[in-house]
């Protein structure tokens, strides 16, 4: 048989130990067409809305603590933390769509299909984690919203997050077309709102600018190191290496090896554009609150609400913190979403236990709501914010579970077959996972020593 005329699938199988199994999300896969003819925007525009649930990730409640704290700590510096986290994550991003399309697989499945029991199951628990600390991230802060624009108490606000679970599956029941939409006008309302804020604030261009040059200082400072990490934990996250492996695999792209390798480049097209898209709203925040706290020598800002409540009488107008509160509550809506299908994906492939979407979704919920609930009436608004930049920390740890892995299967011939990763995207993205592992090291060692 002409290898041209054989599947990507078939040629890569024999790389696995176990025959690939039921997809995840199998409900969902395959459900949007792909046109095969016409122009190649038309081709193109049936891939675009997985990257933007991607980019979601990256710009959750968690990422607004991280950058508050470091913005109003260190001003405009940690600009370049935010900009080598986008491109480590648009590398990543790219790589989870490849292992996607070329071997049929999510990055749960190829665990669990590479590697024995024992270890699929220490990585579940890995992934698992990470899950929880993103949800109580969004627990937090969408909570913290409710109480800003509402008044809700943040004890009876972190209750009502639970209820988003109807939501998502009344989303699910419309189409995963109807997700993406909504994920999608929540990103619109979430930019205007930090558009309208950054024109307010009228930052220093010329240091924004300065921001973006590296600087020994972040490894050198364990302050600036701890919050460098916080904001690598909230940008490059775990569970959306999962999401990514499987939402692509919604679309109905066909099965030879040339329409594989155009759902690889539409499907990379569509997670670079959302991904530069989440790093001006990550500089939004942390330019905000260089531009508002740090130049008036409010410099130790990380608690969400203190931040609200300080946008008022820095910027001279009442809209700011309605503004502000209104695109915290949007990120908390979009990232209960896409943590939700995450889990999903997590669970169904490691260990193949498929549960109705609502019933994991109150599983998550639950182990994210506990500790949240806790520090809420223990700490007050106080913890809130020394949880959220924890959880962020939590999750830069859990990355290099995920990452080595992904790495590995796709610069695998066995595994990917014509797809495999070209060499120098595996030494970049190999260098990418050293990076993060080395950084860790240095958390925890500064973390020993107190």
């Amino acid at each position: 048989m002409d290898l041209s005329s054989r599947t990507a699938t078939e040629t890569a199988e024999g790389g696995w130990r176990q025959p690939r199994g039921e997809a995840s999300l199998s409900d969902v896969h395959r459900s949007i067409a792909v046109r095969t003819t016409g122009p190649t925007w038309r081709r193109a525009a049936a891939f675009i809305g997985p990257g933007y649930l991607v980019a979601v990730g990256y710009m959750d409640p968690g990422n607004w603590a991280t950058s508050l704290a470091g913005g109003s700590k260190f001003g405009y510096s940690l600009l370049i933390v935010a900009l080598i986290s986008n491109i480590m994550a648009v590398v990543l991003q790219a790589l989870c769509a490849r292992l996607a399309i070329g071997s049929g697989r999510d990055l749960a499945q190829a665990c669990r299909d590479a590697y024995g029991k024992q270890v699929s199951y220490g990585l579940w628990i890995m992934a698992e984690i990470a899950i929880v600390a993103t949800d109580i991230a969004e627990v937090i802060g969408t909570a913290i919203g409710l109480n800003l624009i509402f008044g809700i108490p943040l004890e009876l606000g972190v209750l009502i997050t639970a209820l988003d679970v109807f939501l998502i599956l009344y989303l699910q029941k419309l189409g995963f077309r109807w997700v993406e939409a909504l994920i999608i006008a929540l990103l619109a309302v979430i930019a205007a709102c930090f558009a309208i804020q950054i024109a307010m604030a009228d930052p220093d261009w010329s240091g924004v600018i300065r921001g973006f040059a590296p600087t020994t200082e972040i490894v050198t400072n364990p302050n600036m190191l701890y919050l460098a990490l916080g904001i690598l934990g909230a940008t490059v996250m775990p569970h959306n290496l999962y999401l990514h492996s499987g939402i692509v695999q919604t679309r109905a792209y066909g099965e030879t090896i040339e329409h594989k390798r155009e759902a690889l480049r539409f499907a990379s097209w569509d997670s670079a554009i959302a991904l530069t898209f989440a790093l001006v709203i990550n500089a939004s925040i942390l330019i905000l609150a260089a531009a508002t706290f740090h130049k008036v020598g409010q410099t130790n800002v990380e608690d969400i609400a203190e931040a609200h409540a300080l946008l008022a009488p820095l910027l001279g107008v009442s809209v700011a913190p309605m503004l502000f509160g209104i695109a915290l509550i949007c990120c908390g809506i979009n990232s209960s979403v896409t943590a939700t299908l995450a889990g999903q994906i997590v669970m169904e492939g490691f260990v193949q236990i498929k549960l109705a979407p609502w019933l994991r979704r109150l599983i998550t919920r639950a182990l994210a709501i506990v500790p949240a609930a806790a520090v809420t009436i223990w700490y007050g608004e106080g913890g809130t914010a020394k949880l959220l930049i924890l959880s962020q920390v939590v999750l830069s740890l859990q990355l290099s579970f995920a990452v080595f892995p992904l790495v590995i299967f796709t610069a695998s011939k066995a595994k990917m077959g014509p797809l495999v990763a070209p060499r120098w995207l595996t030494v970049f993205a190999m260098f990418i996972g050293i990076v993060i592992a080395v950084l860790n090291l240095k958390l925890i060692y500064d973390f020993v020593l107190g």
